[in-house]
């Protein structure tokens, strides 16, 4: 590989990044937040191509060009690995063997008037768990998640949480009771209607706390676009 194929490469890298970050393919990498930098270092390689390319040219003008260690052709692994391979967001294989990342929040807002609210998984949990429900109590709520469930069948409805990346990502579970459908099937991702059920149940990892949702109604959707919540450390 000579300079000019390493300055190609570099390209190529820099366009699939600009196509992820122009996408929602990037939402399988990192954080929705991180969308400028990753649009930025994409355009930071595209700059580095375009000058290696216009560098050499001039270069080879001058002394007879020589190739480069074939070890370079190793950059072309990351390409390939970005656009061949666009990886499913974490689901309850991960979510089982990681344990509950539910962390106790400073305070808790009042509810929207109108029932069911809509909650995420983690404000649910938070509520449920640390506030002891008393946000709660007398309200219905809607929380949407995928199903996972452990090897005694029972269903939790989780969330994957995430600070920067999917590499460190953590799911929030939450403990299902109630009117749950006959066939539960792994991944699938339902809208759940409910109350508060009092009690919790500890993760069997990390002992960390899963509360109790009462179903009285579930409906199957849609993955969401963002598949991940980041709601918990914002």
């Amino acid at each position: 590989m000579n300079r000019q194929a390493q300055a190609a490469v570099l390209f190529l890298l820099g366009g699939a990044l600009l196509h992820a970050g122009t996408t929602d393919l990037y939402l399988r990498y990192v954080k929705a937040g991180l969308r400028p930098l990753l649009l930025a270092a994409g355009a930071v390689l595209i700059a580095a191509a375009l000058a290696t390319a216009w560098y050499e040219r001039r270069r080879d003008r001058e002394r007879h060009p020589h190739p480069e260690p074939r070890v370079a052709w190793l950059l072309l692994l990351p390409l390939l690995a970005l656009i061949l391979i666009a990886p499913p967001a974490l689901g309850s294989y991960s979510a089982l063997r990681s344990g509950t990342a539910l962390q106790k929040p400073y305070g808790y807002g009042p509810l929207p008037a109108g029932d069911p609210v809509p909650l995420s998984v983690v404000d649910y949990a938070s509520r449920a768990a640390y506030g002891h429900g008393r946000s709660l109590h007398g309200r219905a709520v809607r929380v949407t998640g995928f199903l996972a469930l452990d090897h005694a069948g029972r269903p939790y409805l989780v969330r994957m949480a995430l600070n920067c990346c999917a590499a460190d990502a953590q799911p929030v579970k939450i403990a299902l009771t109630g009117a749950l459908p006959p066939v539960l099937r792994p991944d699938a991702w339902l809208e759940v209607t409910g109350t508060y059920a009092p009690g919790l149940t500890h993760d069997p990892v990390n002992d960390g706390p899963i509360p109790y949702l009462l179903v009285t109604a579930t409906r199957p959707v849609q993955a969401p676009r963002d598949p991940y919540d980041e709601t918990w450390n914002t």
